[in-house]
């Protein structure tokens, strides 16, 4: 079993922590318990984690003891190895029946954690009759429902009722409004396993305006690396005014959220809509808030924009769609893994060149004459009738009385579309 640990520790020989725990993760699932605790146990030394440390010794010496299990798993969710947790907590659950409720709380924190929310769903299932309604049933629609098993997720939700605690009744909110998203969304999308733009509104109710052609069989919609142009910030930009339109809303004003690229968008933004341009203010009503990528900015920043005021809209270019936290915005162009805007340094064959400086304005008058109709063909991967002008306004149209309504609300998931990441 020596050989299966040979890059991990390779890399912690090297002092490259991450890289040793990115080699053990894929292993977790497959080696024996005490040998995965003795692999954890100096990773947690090396950062000066010593509870974790201590436990995972524990762990090794004694793989049957389901306290030390559950120890070791506790403290691998709490200092972000949820994927060890998982083997751990699972064993700890067969040896221990009587301690069934407390432990399967915690692999189902772990499978969450790791976004493996089809396996949550059937531990929550497996288990079913220690479950109360709250937060037990909850948490077998809300899996579900990420996960894409929607008749699962309708049918538990349907039996569930209001919390008598009033500390679940924000998260009873969302279930139900991302239910009700879901039934708008597919009177015109399959919500199957490749409908990116229908379970991106179901999820988060942000409405996605153009689907990757590349790749469409690994990557379902996203990009892993993009390096932008102004023909897809132009494009964004009419993709939002079709949203707009069939939603019969229009904004009043266009801000610049506090960043170069959200300024030079913004600038595109009100000379493409005919509106005019103030200054960033999250709580003003009526105005279209632009930003380049959400994920750029600060917690304090993002925490401004949760709770929508009326008549706003919150606009992003480029979704980092590995980053899930990100306060979700109500449009999203696009959804890459990383990339750089047309403005920034470009990648070519000498490395990445230099960023233009000219003035926003010059910049932002690039998108505005940039012909945003002109789609990327890509490479022939994706459904032919995957992103049409059409096929966006009939989507946009039949989601309108949801879009735009309810808080902004991160979810801690990449959904039921599954996408290559490096």
């Amino acid at each position: 079993m020596s050989n299966a640990f040979e890059d991990v520790r390779r890399h912690m020989a090297s002092g490259d922590i991450p890289s040793a725990v990115r080699a053990l993760r894929p292993l977790a699932d497959t080696v024996p318990l005490a040998d995965l605790a003795s692999e954890v146990r100096p990773l947690a030394e090396a950062v000066g984690f010593d509870d974790l440390a201590k436990a995972a010794g524990k762990a090794a010496r004694k793989p049957g003891d389901p306290n030390r299990l559950y120890e070791f798993g506790y403290l691998c969710i709490e200092h972000g190895l949820a994927f060890a947790a998982v083997p751990a907590m699972r064993e700890a659950l067969r040896l221990a029946p009587g301690s069934a409720r407390r432990i399967l709380s915690e692999l189902v924190a772990a499978l969450e954690a790791e976004d493996r929310r089809a396996e949550a769903t059937r531990e929550l299932l497996r288990h079913e009759t220690l479950l109360e309604p709250w937060p037990g049933q909850y948490l077998v629609a809300y899996n579900a429902l990420l996960s894409g098993d929607l008749a699962t997720a309708r049918d538990r939700a349907a039996a569930l009722s209001a919390p008598d605690d009033d500390t679940w009744s924000w998260a009873h909110g969302r279930l139900r409004r991302m239910l009700e998203r879901a039934d708008a969304a597919a009177r015109v999308a399959p919500l199957d396993a490749t409908d990116l733009r229908g379970w991106q509104f179901t999820l988060t109710g942000t409405l996605l305006g153009t689907i990757s052609p590349h790749g469409f069989e690994v990557m379902t919609g996203r990009y892993a690396y993009l390096s932008d142009s102004y023909e897809a910030c132009r494009r964004g930009l009419d993709r939002l005014s079709a949203a707009l339109e069939a939603a019969g809303h229009r904004p009043d004003a266009v801000s610049a959220l506090p960043g170069r690229s959200d300024g030079i968008l913004a600038l595109a933004a009100a000379e493409i809509l005919g509106l005019e341009l103030v200054p960033y203010d999250p709580d003003r009503p009526g105005t279209l808030l632009v930003a380049y990528d959400l994920s750029e900015h600060d917690e304090d920043v993002q925490a401004g924009l949760r709770d929508r005021a009326p008549g706003q809209v919150l606009y992003e270019h480029a979704s980092r769609w590995t980053e899930p936290g990100t306060v979700p915005a109500d449009f999203s162009c696009l959804q890459r893994q990383i990339g750089s805007e047309p403005w920034g340094g470009q990648l070519g064959v000498d490395g990445i060149g230099e960023a233009d400086s000219r003035q926003p304005e010059a910049i932002a008058r690039d998108i505005v004459t940039a012909d945003g109709a002109d789609a990327d063909p890509g490479d022939g991967s994706a459904p032919v009738d995957a992103d049409t002008d059409a096929a966006f306004r009939a989507f946009a149209a039949a989601v309108a009385p949801l879009w735009l309504t309810g808080p902004r609300a991160a979810v801690r998931s990449a959904g039921p579309i599954r996408s290559n990441s490096f």
